[in-house]
C-alpha cells in the first residue's frame, strides 16, 4: 500500500509542473521579466520548505554538509536551469510540447542513470523493453509537435 501511495503523489507531483510553469509564465508576463518570476518561485519555494522544516521539526546533521561530494551542490543549480528555462520555452511552445520533451528528457536520462548505476539505489541495465518505452515517449512527443 505504501508503494501506491508514493506513485500516486509522484504522479501528482507531476501534474502539478504544467501548472507550475503556467503560474510562472503570467507571474513572468505581469512583472515583464521571466527570469525575476523563476527567482520569486525559488523564493517562495524555499520558504515553503522552510515552514515545513519548522512544523514538522526536522533534524540535519550540518558536519554532512562540510563531508557531502562537492558535487550535489549542483542540484540547486540544475533546478534554477530547469525553472527558469520551462519559464521561458511555456509561453513559446506551449505546455504540451514542452513537458512532452521534459519527460522525454527525463526519461532517457533516467534509464542512463540506472543502466550505469550513477546517484541509484538499484542498477537496471537498458533492455528493449526500456527502449521501447523512451521511444514511445519520443514517439508521442513528435505527435504532440505535429498536430
Amino acid at each position: 500500500m505504501n508503494k501506491i501511495i508514493w506513485i500516486l503523489l509522484a504522479l501528482i507531483s507531476g501534474a502539478f509542473l504544467p501548472i507550475q510553469a503556467g503560474l510562472n509564465t503570467r507571474l513572468g508576463k505581469s512583472i515583464n521579466n521571466p527570469v525575476y518570476a523563476s527567482m520569486i518561485s525559488f523564493i517562495v519555494g524555499a520558504l515553503s520548505v522552510a515552514i515545513y522544516i519548522l512544523i514538522t521539526r526536522q533534524q540535519v546533521v550540518l558536519a554532512g554538509l562540510r563531508t557531502a561530494p562537492y558535487y550535489v551542490y549542483i542540484a540547486g543549480l540544475l533546478g534554477a536551469f530547469y525553472v527558469t528555462i520551462i519559464v521561458l520555452a511555456f509561453p513559446k511552445i506551449g505546455p504540451a510540447l514542452t513537458f512532452g520533451l521534459v519527460v522525454a528528457g527525463q526519461m532517457i536520462i533516467s534509464i542512463l542513470l540506472d543502466h550505469f548505476n550513477i546517484l541509484v539505489a538499484q542498477q537496471h541495465s537498458v533492455n528493449i523493453w526500456r527502449f521501447l518505452g523512451i521511444a514511445l515517449v519520443i514517439v508521442g512527443v513528435v505527435i504532440i509537435r505535429k498536430f
